[in-house]
């Protein structure tokens, strides 16, 4: 077993310095100053008023929404990203560049549209919104709308952190493990996941991310309903414009939190694969 080094050049003057002060100044004022303003507007009338906000019942049921919303787009987005990762990088078929942009759609398309998407769908005068209404289907400016429009927005992420790591990995393991008489979820269990489970581990992060900080497109199918169909960014947005400053920014406390973690999370897990690549044969 092989291990692949990597080395970096030590250049010695004041230009990597000039450039690490800038790169750290910028990050500071893009970064930190954002996240210590929000925490220190939020404890700005004593820690007492800073816990009370998450006692209210508006902001439990805007959390309770937001979770609920996440473990439902995160896991079918973990599906479909697997089966396009894997369907991408391990087989060749007619349009696999058409699915390849479908699937990169949502990441240049804003995420207002989007919303208006499902809206022109399954509205009250949308395409189905008729049929569904007779029906007493409810989807837009409830649960099944909101998940929708969190699902189109994050549907790339995961997928999008699998297809170039299995495609670079190529289809050699999976084809000796079929030639010894392995079935095709053997081959899957015993193969592909391992080799990917870094990876996969990683885009679910990002998108679990992503689904509970996501504003505009859920901002168009919840209607904006307090207690009911706001999630936890409509909810900061909700009490800033109410005037309570203390409540939104110790309302985006947790969604500063959740970033935090997720940076953390993150580096650790770019860590793990990139120990995990170092340890595979030459």
């Amino acid at each position: 077993m092989i291990a692949r080094s990597h080395q970096l050049q030590r250049v010695d003057g004041p230009i990597p310095i000039l450039l690490l002060t800038v790169a750290l100044a910028w990050l500071a004022l893009i970064i930190g100053a954002p996240l210590v303003t929000v925490l220190t507007e939020a404890l700005s009338k004593g820690l007492e008023t800073f816990l009370a906000t998450y006692k209210e019942p508006d902001a439990l049921a805007a959390i309770r929404l937001t979770l609920i919303v996440a473990a439902i787009a995160v896991p079918l987005n973990c599906a479909f990203g697997l089966a396009a990762a894997w369907s991408i990088a391990k087989f060749d078929f007619q349009g696999k560049a058409l699915l390849l942009t479908i699937i990169d759609l949502p990441l240049s398309m804003s995420p207002v549209v989007s919303g208006l998407v499902w809206v022109l769908l399954f509205g009250a005068r949308g395409w189905f919104g008729h049929d569904l209404d007779v029906a007493g289907i409810k989807i837009i400016f409830a649960l099944p709308g909101i998940v929708l429009g969190t699902i189109i927005v994050t549907v790339p992420l995961i997928a999008r952190e699998l297809i170039p790591l299995m495609t670079e990995q190529g289809v050699d393991e999976e084809l000796a493990a079929t030639s010894l008489g392995a079935g095709g979820w053997t081959v899957f269990r015993r193969v592909t996941l391992p080799n990917i489970r870094w990876a996969l581990l990683h885009g679910v992060l990002l998108c679990n991310a992503r689904a509970m900080g996501e504003f505009g497109a859920v901002s168009v199918l919840s209607g904006h309903i307090r207690g009911m169909t706001e999630t936890l960014p409509l909810h900061v947005e909700s009490l800033y414009n109410d005037y309570d400053f203390v409540g939104a920014f110790a309302a985006a406390t947790l969604l500063a939190g959740l970033a935090v973690v997720t940076l953390v999370a993150k580096t650790v897990l770019e860590q793990l694969i990139r120990a995990a690549s170092t340890q595979k044969p030459a």
